[in-house]
């Protein structure tokens, strides 16, 4: 199925601008217009094959600048009518005119954030249908009101936010508005009325909270700030770094991992309590700041650290990243050994270490296998432990 995205830019859009500016479509957002935007998000979808752009004849020097990035996908700009009903059939009747494709995905370009996950909804909710409405349910409680006073309440259970782009089979989408058209008095605010008039069965999709429609210059406030937040959380790394470690058993009737005291035939032998688990993840810790390694900070030689809990050591290495402005989104351990059982303490392992870091149960993971009786590890005699901590850091 050959899909085009037939873009309406062709208003004025009076109520977001101030007089003297620029009509809406091109003022900018983020650092770049917002007509732009709207083209990027349908030039850049691997699914859609041509994208033309419905404007007003006033603002051809406007469209030129904002459209060049995008000069090889976009078919040539075609004038809009009087109303956006208008303006949508003279560009349906511009596709049709050369190679008209299989669907049109019809948008508005007041809603500069559809994404290509929405599109590809869109796309989808035509192998079946005539027609592809992305929409939102209502959640508000909606009240009938005049004189200022309220009148009744409406039934929201069936209302849904209609949002674009509006997907349709070509041929009939461009049926429907050319049998419209024939009635001057027929007024429709969208191409899913047009359709429903016409007869055609359009499908409910799932819309995207984010692809809101810019309309007056409070909306487009709202979207500075949202496109600023963004442009924060992407400027921020993410940083994912591995520990290893791994100790020898020795005289003992316990072992401590992931600071949990787990009875065993044997401990394990180290010049601190031997938690090979956390000396993994304090090295993965360390590793995500380039920090060295635990040697570094906890030498084997410093006799302050004879018999040290590793909780010293993880904090330490939390500290340190905490100090670069980080935080700690996930760590994740596996243990190698034939035993203890590691099951039974998974859960405490996971508490643990969740409260040393201060994250949710959620954001560690423990893991144990054994090493199918092959080398020092098959042989019982000692643990090994890897560790990955992911951390964002700005």
């Amino acid at each position: 199925m050959s899909v085009a995205a037939l873009i309406v830019a062709a208003g004025r859009g009076t109520r977001a601008v101030e007089a003297g500016a620029a009509p809406k479509q091109y003022r900018l957002l983020g650092g770049l217009p917002m007509l732009a935007r709207s083209i990027g998000a349908f030039a850049h979808h691997p699914n859609v094959d041509a994208v033309a752009v419905v404007i007003n004849p006033d603002d051809t020097d406007l469209y030129a600048a904002t459209s060049a990035p995008f000069a090889t996908r976009l078919r040539a700009a075609v004038p809009g009518g009087a109303r956006r009903q208008d303006s949508v059939r003279l560009g349906l009747e511009a596709l049709a005119a050369r190679d008209a494709p299989s669907a049109v995905l019809i948008h508005d370009a007041a809603r500069p954030f559809a994404d290509a996950d929405l599109i590809t909804r869109v796309i989808a909710g035509l192998k079946c249908h005539a027609g592809a409405l992305p929409c939102l349910p209502v959640t508000d409680t909606l009240k009938r009101g005049a004189d200022g006073r309220v009148t009744g309440t409406v039934d929201r259970t069936e209302l849904w936010r209609a949002q674009t782009p509006q997907g349709f089979r070509f041929d009939t989408i461009l049926a429907a508005h050319r049998a419209a058209a024939q009635d001057p008095t027929l007024i429709f605010t969208d191409d899913a009325s047009v359709a429903e008039w016409y007869g055609l069965d359009v499908a409910l999709v799932e819309g995207a909270e984010d692809n809101r429609k810019l309309t007056t210059a409070e909306d487009f406030r709202i979207a500075d700030e949202m496109l600023q937040r963004g442009a924060a959380r992407s400027a921020a790394s993410t940083r994912v770094a591995t520990g290893y470690d791994v100790h020898a058993f020795g005289p003992g009737d316990a072992v401590i991992l992931c600071g949990v005291r787990i009875p065993h035939e044997r401990a394990l032998q180290g010049h601190s309590d031997a938690d090979v688990a956390l000396h993994a993840l304090t090295d993965a810790l360390l590793g995500t700041i380039g920090a060295g390694d635990i040697g570094v900070h906890f030498p084997p030689s410093d006799a302050r650290w004879r018999g040290a809990p590793s909780e010293i050591f993880l904090r330490h290495a939390a500290s340190l990243v905490a100090e670069r402005g980080g935080g700690i989104v996930h760590v994740d351990i596996s243990l190698i050994c034939e035993g203890p059982r590691i099951a039974p303490y998974r859960d405490a392992m996971r508490a643990r270490i969740a409260e040393l870091l201060g994250l949710g149960d959620g954001q560690v993971s423990i893991k144990a296998t054994t090493n199918e009786g092959l080398g020092f590890i098959g042989r019982g005699e000692g643990i090994a432990a890897m560790a990955t901590a992911t951390v964002s850091l700005p």
